[in-house]
């Protein structure tokens, strides 16, 4: 840990010899303060993986709730910190929210302002998903540019001219979007870019706008598709559910209701990696297999053996090369859906690290998903980048070691390298992964892992875990900190 430390904050006894402790001590960086995971790797798995509701979807509904003055409630909800944040967005919009179990129930009947606060913006990117229905409703709206994973920039300019063609006067002031409108009038808009973001604003705005909207190039994403259901359930009229053209019919108002998210494909695609990089046989579901087939097919590419088990779970097998490697390299690049999904780059980039022969990973979404990479390399991973593209060149092991996540699909791939190294490994950065994943670490452990969450990096894991009792596994002095 304390090389560790030292590359990450500098050696400042050597920089200032003459000076105290505590005249030199450094502050480590927020990733390395909070609760960490701990990994024990080379674990063989077996059993099987709940997958919760897509978290990206969860969210746009959420948003989607205010297009309606009245009740809705929505089922499987993952808790996430994510969801907790939109959560208190819609608060302190008005919205009442109840969140019990994975069941959540928001009632926007009352609204209270338009304005949403800098402190709770500024922590989560989906949070500009509000700018839509709540112009739609209200015709007035300030939301300040919003925060999230630093992945790459992610401007709102598609946002803002698609409301501008809808009738809206938008101004960006001191980083305040400000926007109004005395109606939105159905129109057609192009998108230079098939933007998830922009098209769920957008459609969500043009479901309370008068006259037929036309969205050209729209994203296809499920979660898309999945808002699209949310508004039709709730009255709205919506034509191109899935397409790259959605047709949006206004209606003066939309009511409540009563709808259950999809399950989330890139948590399934998670633990189906999982199963790969442990040479384990693993289950996954619910799934929509569907919404996977970009990832299975790449997966089936690598020589990992993945078929359905009935309508709405999938197995992952061991590949058997005749070589003895993990698996098979190959190139892959990052889409928009039905293309590989970006969010599944950096976990798959971790198994094919440990591929048989060299590979490359394109990056077209986000133009700064990279930074597993060095912490991937730490691990004894061979990869090298070049502009947006990763040069992977595969190792037969990876070892245990302190890492730092520093977005959650990042923290993501190093929980999978992780499973896979000789050792230990120290995860830090874990509140970037309690965004994206519901209880991984209890998960993990339930098909035979030994992850285990720790309140801080040089603590005991909240839980005392039963192979500590029985003298089984490595003693926690012997992990790394």
């Amino acid at each position: 840990m304390r090389d560790f430390f030292d590359n990450r904050v500098g050696r400042t006894e050597s920089l200032a010899p003459n000076l105290s402790p505590a005249q030199t001590r450094v502050a480590a960086p927020p990733e390395m303060m909070g609760p960490v995971l701990k990994i024990v790797g080379k674990q063989t798995l077996s059993g099987h993986i709940p997958i919760g509701g897509a978290k990206n979807s969860a969210l746009a509904l959420m948003a989607g709730s205010l297009l309606a003055p009245a009740a809705c409630r929505i089922h499987n909800v993952p808790r996430l910190l994510d969801i907790e944040r939109m959560g208190q967005i819609l608060t302190s919009l008005g919205v009442k929210v109840s969140h019990v179990g994975n069941t959540l129930d928001l009632d926007a009947s009352s609204l209270k302002t338009s304005q949403a606060p800098y402190e709770l913006v500024s922590q989560l990117r989906a949070s500009f998903f509000i700018i839509g229905p709540l112009l739609a409703r209200l015709g007035v709206v300030r939301v300040p540019l919003p925060g999230g994973c630093a992945i790459g920039s992610r401007p709102v300019d598609l946002h803002v001219r698609g409301l501008q063609a809808l009738g809206a006067t938008v101004q960006i002031e001191h980083g305040v979007v400000h926007a109004y409108a005395r109606k939105l009038v159905g129109t057609r808009i192009y998108l230079d870019y098939p933007s998830v973001g922009a098209t769920e604003t957008l459609m969500m705005a043009a479901t309370l706008a008068e006259g037929e909207t036309v969205i050209e190039n729209a994203a296809q994403e499920p979660e898309v598709a999945d808002l699209a259901r949310f508004c039709q359930a709730m009255g709205a009229r919506i034509r191109g559910v899935g397409t790259n053209t959605v047709v949006v019919v206004g209606v003066p108002r939309l009511h409540g209701t009563e709808y259950t998210v999809i399950p989330d494909r890139i948590e399934a695609s998670t633990y189906l990696i999982a199963g790969a990089i442990t040479r384990s046989e693993l289950t996954v579901g619910p799934v929509i297999p569907d919404h996977l087939r970009a990832v299975i097919a790449k997966l089936r590419d690598m020589g990992l053996r993945v078929e359905e088990e009935g309508p709405n779970r999938l197995r992952i097998a061991p590949a058997q090369l005749s070589s003895g490697w993990l698996c098979q390299a190959t190139d892959i690049q990052t889409l928009p859906y039905p293309g590989f999904p970006t969010d599944v780059q950096a976990p798959i980039m971790a198994l094919a690290a440990l591929s048989e022969g060299s590979c490359t990973i394109e990056e077209t979404v986000f133009e700064n998903r990279m930074h597993h990479i060095p912490e991937l390399n730490r691990m004894g991973a061979d990869i090298r980048l070049k502009n947006r593209v990763a040069i992977v060149r595969g190792v037969p092991s990876l070892s245990g070691a302190p890492v730092v996540a520093t977005d959650l699909r990042a923290g993501a791939a190093l929980v999978l390298a992780g499973l896979a190294a000789e050792g230990c490994s120290t995860i830090h950065g874990l509140h970037y992964i309690d965004r994206g994943y519901e209880a991984i670490d209890e998960k993990l452990r339930s098909v035979g892992a030994k992850v285990y969450r720790c309140n801080n990096p040089a603590g005991i894991p909240a839980t005392p875990q039963p192979e500590q009792a029985d003298g089984k596994g490595i003693p926690l002095q012997n992990w790394p900190t």
